[in-house]
């Protein structure tokens, strides 16, 4: 089933907003909080389709993941990378995608890309795709961000904010994983330690079928 991950005025699941972003700091020593968001999204429906109802994993509960609690299909996009080369989302179809949201202005995105880029070298040749989608900055201020980190996997451009509108990105950093067949398997707001020991258990479990 498709799904639009936006904000639907009138949903009556908008209380609790106060504690809607607890996920993302719920794995001591893994995680740091996001940066400022993006958008003009109501807080508690950004995250009202995410919930734990099926059993979640040790490996889950570690690296403090919302799961969908039905199947929803990662909304499709197209973006430039950094040489302008436009970059489609279902390309990647028979691939699990690693799909971060971040800016380079902020500090725990920049902590957490280095991870990021080990989890790429280790997975990169095993079906993980890493894209990371900066919101609203140019080509220069980006490729000097991914030249000083010295990141090799993809980095795209939405210059408009549509697609983090799209998958409702309202702190960043913020990550979607997506299984083979296109469905969301998870999203974390924050930075994490994305290369620790419980996050390649649970990349190595999830490549291995695709699905959890």
């Amino acid at each position: 089933m498709r799904f639009c991950l936006r904000f639907w005025p009138g949903d009556s699941r908008r209380s609790g907003h106060a504690n809607s972003l607890s996920l993302s700091r719920d794995a001591p020593g893994r995680t740091v909080g996001p940066c400022a968001w993006f958008g003009a999204l109501g807080l508690g429906a950004i995250l009202a389709f995410m919930t734990a109802a099926a059993p979640i994993t040790n490996y889950v509960k570690a690296l403090g993941l919302q799961t969908p609690k039905e199947e929803v299909e990662a909304p499709d996009f197209s973006l430039p990378d950094l040489t302008g080369k436009k970059i489609r989302l279902k390309d990647f179809r028979g691939k699990v995608v690693f799909l971060n949201f971040f800016a380079t202005w902020c500090a725990p995105c920049r902590l957490e890309m280095p991870a990021m880029e080990r989890l790429h070298w280790s997975y990169k040749d095993k079906g993980l795709v890493v894209l990371a989608v900066d919101i609203r900055e140019s080509a220069k201020t980006v490729r000097a961000f991914t030249q000083e980190l010295k990141l090799s996997f993809p980095a795209l451009l939405d210059q408009k904010g549509s697609v983090a509108y799209t998958y409702s990105v309202r702190p960043v950093p913020a990550t979607y994983l997506i299984r083979r067949d296109g469905k969301i398997l998870g999203r974390a707001f924050g930075a994490r330690e994305w290369d620790s020991s419980e996050a390649r258990k649970y990349f190595a479990s999830v490549l291995t079928d695709g699905k959890r």
